[in-house]
């Protein structure tokens, strides 16, 4: 496969990881992409950065975690209480009026944060999709790349054989004209 191989990120990797990790995947980018007689492009190798950089940057994103966990707690366990008070206030207050508007208005509000806790999560859960749709993406991209650098290889061995094959040919056909030209030329009809 490569002589150069990036190594696996660990779980939760540190900057440093991310950085060493990075650095060892432009060099098999630089590797891979270069010929014998020459190197690789830079826009070539430029475009392999933005791709490899976006990719861990997306990754990094994804493990970050912006909501402090304390507080997600706290507002899951207020939203069940609001909840569970309003239920049991609507369910003991039904023949009070008074009572039940307050044991309505505690539900409703328990349920609104309910909906808050889980429109929460459901955020955080489409940020992680998007980011492993991002590098699936790119991913993508990458092997495109490469098959099409196979194709322009296939293709420059394809040219030089047609060269090959050119220059045979017109050695051939100077040949032959020049023998036809050493020839006396023939006489039409005399008369």
């Amino acid at each position: 496969m490569t002589d150069l191989q990036a190594p696996e990120l660990p779980l939760n990797p540190s900057p440093e990881q991310r950085a060493e990790y990075i650095m060892m995947r432009l060099e098999q980018f630089i590797r891979e992409g270069r010929t014998i007689d020459e190197g690789m492009s830079f826009k070539q190798w430029q475009a392999m950065a933005k791709a490899e950089i976006a990719i861990a940057i997306a990754a990094a994103q994804n493990e970050v975690q912006k909501d402090d966990p304390v507080t997600r707690r706290l507002l899951f366990m207020t939203a069940a209480c609001l909840t569970t008070i309003g239920f049991w206030g609507t369910a003991v207050s039904l023949h009070k009026t008074a009572y039940l508007v307050g044991a309505l208005v505690c539900a409703g509000a328990g349920l609104l944060l309910l909906l808050c806790v889980g429109e929460w999560r459901f955020r955080k859960w489409r940020r992680k999709k998007d980011a492993e749709l991002r590098i699936e993406r790119l991913a993508n991209i990458e092997a495109l790349n490469k098959r099409i650098k196979g194709l322009e290889r296939a293709l420059e061995k394809e040219e030089k054989m047609l060269e090959k094959k050119l220059k045979k040919t017109r050695k051939a056909v100077d040949q032959l004209h020049a023998a036809q030209m050493k020839e006396p030329p023939v006489p039409s009809g005399a008369g």
